[in-house]
């Protein structure tokens, strides 16, 4: 007899800050989020963390979000560190899955110009127990994003993995 094998997920959102994270397993239980400030040495800090992350929840699937996409501006810093977690990926022989914005605003919107705070509301909503509390509040222009934001990036990027439910 063949066991069905529960597919557990990790997504990372980089950065200038640092990154946010999600773990789910199935396509309902989000196991763990949150996010991580670094401070110094940016890249070997996250990389530090995303190998614990690795290690630790041994997921099937490592989800980032495409930053070569056209639709996607990144620093080189993050880019940089972007292929280095790929790297960490293949040598912990876990699927690489990259997610555009785009998508993932049509997907969790049905609009491709829908807004970070969107989604962020949106996400609260399907995971309220987990996420309704760590909801920013809306951002003024003024003001910085909130780096809870982070966290709501990764499990956007989470959720991409499952198939939309229609």
């Amino acid at each position: 007899m063949i066991k069905n094998k529960t597919i557990r997920i990790l997504a990372i959102a980089p950065t200038s800050r640092g990154f946010g994270y999600a773990v789910m397993e199935g396509s309902d239980w989000l196991m763990a989020h949150g996010n991580k400030a670094i401070l110094k040495n940016k890249n070997a800090g996250a990389l530090k963390w995303v190998d614990k992350f690795i290690r630790f929840y041994q997921p099937s699937v490592l989800m980032l979000p495409d930053v070569n996409a056209t639709d996607t501006h990144r620093a080189a810093r993050i880019k940089t560190l972007h292929q280095q977690i790929g790297a960490l990926a293949k040598k912990y022989q876990v699927k690489l899955k990259l997610v555009k914005a785009t998508k993932m605003r049509e997907r969790l919107l049905g609009d491709s110009k829908g807004t970070k705070q969107a989604m962020a509301e949106k996400l609260a909503e399907k995971f309220s127990k987990e996420l309704k509390s760590r909801l920013p509040p809306k951002r003024r222009p003024w003001m910085s994003e909130d780096p809870r934001m982070d966290i709501f990036d990764a499990v956007g990027l989470v959720v991409m993995f499952w198939p939309s439910e229609k």
